[in-house]
C-alpha cells in the first residue's frame, strides 16, 4: 500500500481517523498511512488539535515540521522500522 502522507510504498500500514474516534470521529474518513506517519502526527498533534485543526491529509501536509518529517522519511527504506521519538 502506499502512504498517503509521505508517498512510499510500504507493506504494513495503519489506518488513521482523520477526526480521531475519542472525538466523535469514529464514522469520519480515513486515511492509509505508513506507521511512521502515523507516530509522527500523533507526536506532534492532540486528538483535539486533530479534529479542529488537522482533519485532512492536505492540512497536515502544510504544516512545517510535517513537510520537514516527509522530506526526512521519504528517504528511508520503507521496509525499515523507523523509530519516532
Amino acid at each position: 500500500m502506499k502512504c498517503e502522507l509521505c508517498g512510499r510504498m510500504v507493506e504494513n500500514y495503519t489506518v488513521h481517523h482523520l477526526i480521531p474516534k475519542s472525538k466523535n470521529g469514529g464514522q469520519s474518513p480515513t486515511a492509509i498511512l505508513c506507521q511512521a506517519c502515523h507516530r509522527t502526527i500523533h507526536r506532534f498533534y492532540t486528538n483535539k488539535e486533530l479534529a479542529e485543526s488537522f482533519y485532512t491529509i492536505e492540512r497536515l501536509r502544510l504544516r512545517p515540521e510535517i513537510r520537514r518529517f516527509v522530506a526526512w522519511v521519504r528517504k528511508q527504506d520503507p521496509h525499515k522500522r523507523i523509530k519516532v521519538s
